[in-house]
């Protein structure tokens, strides 16, 4: 089974988005609704297929968390902005140039046509970017959707297609100067309760998290978590005694949810599952390709903003892991010891932020979306990685800046709308 096919796996049996089978026009939140649900041939929207595409190459190059969480959003956000400015260079989502009357809603073949290009264009220019080796596949990929509709290349995918490149183009600028790729600088404190490296000399895995350049957040620190409890408190000696307690009587059920939310290196990451989640959302409801494109904008960017405030407390407290602070609790293998520090947990940050986005356009998914948020967030202590109070701030943490991003993104003034 592939990487990605258990990321299908687990999505299946801890969330059953898909429900039923059936794929009724359905309304979702946000207002949204389904406006696409027929088309004229079989390959339907364009941009699951390149976030899937992009899950895969994730997987394959070896990207871990951080770097993945950053490279979603740059496709996301896109594929996004290329649809909105495609349609309103054609004059809207209301044109009805070509017959609307084959189940493809207003603007007919020459609206989907037009979205699945700028899609296919900003995708193809900025997965190169991240994947330049990739080049020639992913320019095959374009072709194949272009020519996926009856009678050849259609003149409204190719206008789209235009479009969307010199809008991958502008994303790929803006990542070239974010500040992802500048090295730590930063000092490693040492002393009683502090993180230590796994390397030497030290080294910290996103330790340059915090001058990333946000999509939403006016700055890293805008929403840090309180400080986690002191060192030797009771309060840390109880929830050290539980991780304890938990690697001494660690159940074969514990093991199994640790390895199934590990999502580390050679998968999709935490990040790609939460986006895989919206494709099951999609497809549910059948959104329509900027329907879809939005959520897949909104969700991770938001889970890259909830990544670089994580990062600023992580950084601002310097907390110990459990297992340094007793060497006697094991970790669970399949998990790992991350290298950077315990509080907050990164995990909780993107699995709550993500889960409060996906909410808001799915909201009677909520309950089920939670009950995955509480089951990610165990799975890191079951694994002997993180103390509950970890956990808790993450997922606060992470909920805060959802709440802000979704604000911002409602306020129709935000980095998501065209300017």
């Amino acid at each position: 089974m592939s990487k990605l096919s258990s990321i299908s796996a687990i999505v299946a049996a801890v969330a059953l988005l898909a429900g039923c089978s059936d794929q009724a026009r359905t309304t979702t939140g946000v207002g949204l609704s389904a406006s696409h649900s027929g088309v004229p041939f079989t390959i339907g929207l364009a941009s699951p297929a390149w976030q899937e595409k992009a899950a895969g190459l994730v997987s394959q190059a070896g990207f871990n968390a951080q770097t993945a969480t950053r490279a979603y959003p740059l496709l996301g956000v896109a594929q996004y902005l290329s649809v909105q400015r495609a349609e309103a260079s054609d004059g809207g989502t209301d044109v009805t140039d070509v017959a609307s009357g084959i189940g493809i809603g207003a603007g007919g073949r020459n609206l989907l046509e037009l979205d699945r290009g700028a899609v296919a264009g900003a995708s193809a220019v900025v997965l190169t970017y991240l994947f330049p080796s990739q080049a020639q596949a992913l320019e095959g990929m374009v072709a194949a959707q272009a020519n996926a509709g009856p009678g050849g290349v259609h003149p409204a995918f190719a206008r789209g297609e235009a479009i969307g490149r010199a809008v991958g183009a502008e994303i790929v600028a803006r990542a070239q100067v974010d500040g992802f790729n500048q090295p730590f600088t930063g000092t490693f404190p040492t002393g009683p309760g502090l993180w230590i490296s796994n390397t030497s000399p030290p080294t910290i895995a996103g330790g340059q998290l915090p001058g990333v350049t946000p999509w939403f957040l006016t700055s890293a620190s805008q929403f840090r978590s309180v400080p986690p409890p002191a060192f030797g408190s009771p309060a840390f000696q109880t929830a050290l005694d539980e991780i304890r307690q938990i690697s001494n009587t660690r159940a074969a059920e514990q093991i199994r949810i640790a390895a199934f939310w590990a999502l580390s290196v050679g998968t999709p990451t935490t990040a790609g599952f939460w986006l895989h989640v919206a494709t099951d959302g999609i497809n549910q409801h059948s959104l329509s390709e900027r329907e879809a494109t939005h959520l897949y904008a909104l969700l991770s960017a938001t889970m890259l903003d909830a990544q670089i405030s994580c990062w600023d407390a992580k950084e601002a407290y310097w907390f110990v892991r459990p297992w340094q602070a007793d060497p006697l609790i094991t970790v669970v293998a399949a998990v790992g010891k991350p290298n950077h520090p315990s509080y907050p947990s990164g995990h909780s940050c993107l699995s709550a932020s993500g889960a409060d986005v996906l909410s808001t356009f799915f909201p009677e998914q909520r309950d089920r979306l939670n009950a995955m948020v509480t089951e990610a967030g165990l799975s890191r202590m079951y694994g002997g990685i993180h103390y509950r109070f970890d956990i808790e701030a993450g997922q606060t943490l992470g909920r805060s800046v959802a709440a802000y991003a979704i604000a911002a993104d409602a306020s129709g003034n935000s980095v998501l709308t065209p300017h």
